[in-house]
């Protein structure tokens, strides 16, 4: 919509409120209110004042005024707000130097399509991910000086199939959970009705089904698009799925890993280049591929490490990229086979459908600098034709230990993550899409409040380990 159609959109239904949304630099969606007759043909351009100085990883407080001006075509009404509510997605600009701000992750997408388009390779980046999520009834956790605990329950968990009352059974094994028809699905009309909203906010889904882990694991595939959109749309999808279950008592989290030895949550990310409508992937190559899909390719797996910080990252995402689990820690590729950190789909012979999924990363991450970051590494793979290698189509856990040691693999933490992408990060200052000063800011407060907070608390099954010692 254009800013005069957005206004004759709030008229016809009502509204009576405007949200105003961005997003923080680890990846979380904020929001500012407004009644909605503050919102004027003028305000797509001169935008709304909000102080930024409390915003996780933005400026300090003397330089803490910031604009959020509203992306027309974002425009819905918020389907659970109880007053009408027009929401927006807003960039983020410098009150003084009318700029975007640097620290923006939207604006950090919006400079990688510019940067894919200045590079004359492709015009168009299309991105569709995958998020897996689970659907608890209850969560609690505390860490202190003298205690620390989670404990997570699901009525659906296989866990709670010894309990005496109220118990009906059908229940997914561990790691047994993939494709169950009710009862045993326990959430197919909660899946629906969330499908049903995402629909009504314009976001077009394509499937929605139960994933491997037992205890409400849930896999919900958006049709992909461009790279802002599918970001923009992946930040939606958090925000309705989230409050769907809310409203059903339920409670979603996208953690990795919240469960032990049971599969945990990826977001595998679909990815291919387009020019003058056209898609380049496609071709008489491995797979299908084509050139510039390898070399793509090639690009994915020599950054892997350094991506891994801002595609994984949490220190909990590094419990789920451990070999086993289907998890991709391995930095291959290859065609249908799930264990390589690169997969080539081969579902349909159609052109229009040749790309290549990476499957490391998880929906902990911040997507607009995520897919930002997956692009980077593929133009540079493209620019300077970095051979990919050899598919590795055998099973990877079947190889033996000295071919295994000829396959890279993922970093094992959050810290060998960031010295990985301190080390490799020239390729993400291309065109100026990341800068230095963003990338130190991310890095440190990634090891400040994440990495050394972790490793500074003792671990609850330290306790088994070594109280006798």
């Amino acid at each position: 919509m254009t800013p005069n159609e957005v206004l004759e959109f709030a008229k016809k239904n009502d509204a009576r409120q405007l949200d105003l949304r961005f997003t923080d630099l680890p990846g979380l969606l904020q929001h500012v209110s407004y009644p909605i007759n503050m919102l004027d043909e003028d305000s797509f351009e001169e935008g709304f004042g909000i102080d930024g100085s409390s915003i996780r990883g933005w400026a300090a407080i003397n330089e803490s005024d910031m604009l959020l001006v509203p992306d027309s075509t974002t425009a819905y009404m918020d389907p659970f707000a109880e007053t009408p509510t027009l929401t927006m997605t807003c960039d983020v600009i410098d009150p003084i130097t009318r700029q975007h701000y640097d620290r923006d992750p939207r604006w950090i997408a919006r400079k990688a399509e510019m940067h894919l388009k200045n590079s004359g390779l492709a015009d168009t980046a299309y991105f569709g991910a995958e998020a897996e999520f689970f659907i608890f009834d209850n969560v609690s956790f505390d860490q202190n000086q003298h205690s620390g605990y989670y404990y997570v329950d699901a009525e659906e968990g296989r866990w709670n199939s010894g309990r005496r009352e109220n118990n009906l059974g059908y229940r997914p094994r561990y790691k047994e959970g993939y494709f169950p028809v009710p009862p045993t699905d326990h959430y197919q009309d909660l899946r629906s009705e969330m499908v049903s909203t995402m629909m009504k906010c314009g976001i077009v889904i394509e499937c929605h089904h139960h994933e491997v882990a037992t205890g409400g694991q849930a896999e919900i595939d958006q049709k992909y698009d461009t790279l802002i959109r599918s970001a923009d749309n992946m930040m939606l999808y958090k925000y309705v799925i989230r409050n769907v279950a809310y409203q059903y008592g339920k409670t979603v989290t996208f953690m990795p890993k919240p469960l032990f030895a049971d599969n945990g949550s990826g977001m595998h990310t679909h990815q291919s280049l387009w020019k003058d409508g056209k898609p380049l992937f496609a071709g008489d190559g491995y797979a299908g591929l084509s050139q510039l899909a390898l070399w793509y390719i090639g690009g994915l797996l020599k950054h892997a490490r350094a991506l891994s910080a801002i595609i994984a990252p949490t220190t909990n995402s590094y419990k789920r990229l451990v070999p086993g689990y289907e998890a991709p820690v391995n930095l291959a590729y290859s065609r249908r086979n799930r264990s390589a950190a690169v997969r080539i789909p081969m579902y349909s012979a159609s052109p229009k459908a040749k790309r290549v999924e990476f499957r490391p990363p998880d929906p902990a991450c911040n997507p607009y600098m995520a897919f930002a970051a997956m692009l980077m590494a593929g133009i540079d793979g493209v620019q300077n034709k970095i051979d990919p290698g050899e598919p590795l189509d055998k099973d990877i856990y079947d190889l033996s230990p000295e071919e295994l040691k000829r396959v890279p693999s993922m970093p094992a933490s959050l810290e060998e993550a960031l010295n990985c992408l301190e080390e490799d990060h020239a390729f993400l200052l291309k065109g100026d899409v990341f800068s230095e000063e963003l990338l130190e800011t991310f890095i440190s407060y990634k090891r400040k409040n994440e990495a050394d907070a972790i490793r500074l608390r003792p671990h609850p099954y330290e306790f088994a380990l070594y109280y006798d010692i």
